[in-house]
């Protein structure tokens, strides 16, 4: 019976591949293709959020001792996919595992090709941003209800259209997400962060990245051009308040670590660029190279990111 899912399975794959080929499907749309084969759509709680259900996938590692308060990682799907997509992707249970903390996924608004609680799942922003922050906010206050959360160690990340989201939230949630992340981020060319407070801040970008440009510019997956990343850290750090920087570090062979330092509240700013990353996550699950473009192993986009999270707790609770 195993045998014949998995004949199946690669079955399901090579028709959908030659499908997307064939009928010359946008790269997103491929993308989405492949995601359905990696990783079904499926969540393991839900919570009803400005009047609606809304669904995400929980991870807690087997050590959790209640009595201890552990991390929380919000770790936001890219468009057209769903939240076990970032999972397959990311690889964040390994590390939860090694380190103790929780990860959540949760599913986007939907409506990607129709319909709101099934199939692929999209963070549209504009209008909807309101809702959306709303059921994170919701999302953190039942799983600090249900598990013991530490308050300071709450941090948010994502993958492209994800990644966008994740930076959002601390401009919407100051007080509650103490750093950010994003892979592959799909970062619109102004990023217009609401307060004052700084945010600490991690990106990895490949500069083959057809999907989110590196240097930004139009892209074949979205209606307006994304921001030119290196610009867009550099951003990051004035608003930030950072006085040292930026400093470029070459860590792996194709992998260089641009910092900005001495910020205000400690919030850093982090790039790392993949010379020739495509659009994926480093050290993560491989994806199709004709579709995403090349997944490096130099680094683990995860394990660096978990490292820049730990350090970066909030200064004061809320």
């Amino acid at each position: 019976m195993e045998r014949d899912l998995s004949v199946m399975s690669k079955l399901k794959k090579i028709i959908l591949w030659a499908l997307a080929i064939l009928i010359g499907v946008p790269a997103v749309v491929a993308g989405t293709l492949l995601a359905w084969c990696s990783a079904a759509d499926r969540t393991n709680g839900s919570i009803v959020s400005s009047g609606v259900t809304r669904r995400y996938l929980l991870y807690v590692p087997k050590s959790y001792d209640r009595s201890k308060a552990a991390p929380l990682v919000i770790s936001i799907h890219p468009a057209a996919t769903w939240a076990a997509v970032e999972e397959n992707i990311s690889g964040w249970n390994d590390l939860a595992e090694q380190h103790g903390f929780i990860v959540v996924y949760p599913n986007g608004s939907g409506a990607f090709f129709g319909g709101f609680s099934r199939g692929p799942h999209v963070w549209p922003g504009g209008t909807d941003l309101p809702r959306d922050v709303r059921f994170i906010s919701d999302l953190i206050d039942k799983l600090e209800a249900e598990y013991s959360i530490d308050g300071r160690r709450i941090y948010a990340d994502g993958m492209s259209n994800g990644g966008n989201m994740a930076f959002l939230l601390p401009c919407e949630l100051p007080d509650r997400i103490a750093a950010v992340g994003a892979v592959a981020g799909a970062q619109p060319s102004r990023w217009d962060c609401k307060g004052s407070k700084p945010v600490a801040t991690v990106a990895f970008h490949g500069t083959a990245d057809k999907l989110a440009p590196y240097r930004g510019g139009p892209s074949p997956v979205a209606p307006r051009p994304f921001a030119n990343i290196p610009e867009w850290t550099a951003h990051v750090a004035r608003r930030n308040g950072c006085k040292e920087g930026p400093s470029e570090t070459q860590v792996a062979p194709s992998v260089r670590r641009l910092a900005y330092g001495n910020c205000a509240e400690g919030a850093d700013a982090i790039l790392y660029t993949i010379e020739g990353g495509g659009h994926t996550w480093p050290g993560g699950k491989h994806l199709a190279e004709w579709v995403a473009g090349k997944t490096t192993d130099e680094i683990s986009a995860s394990g660096a990111m978990w490292e820049f999270f730990f350090n970066h707790p909030l200064k004061q609770q809320k």
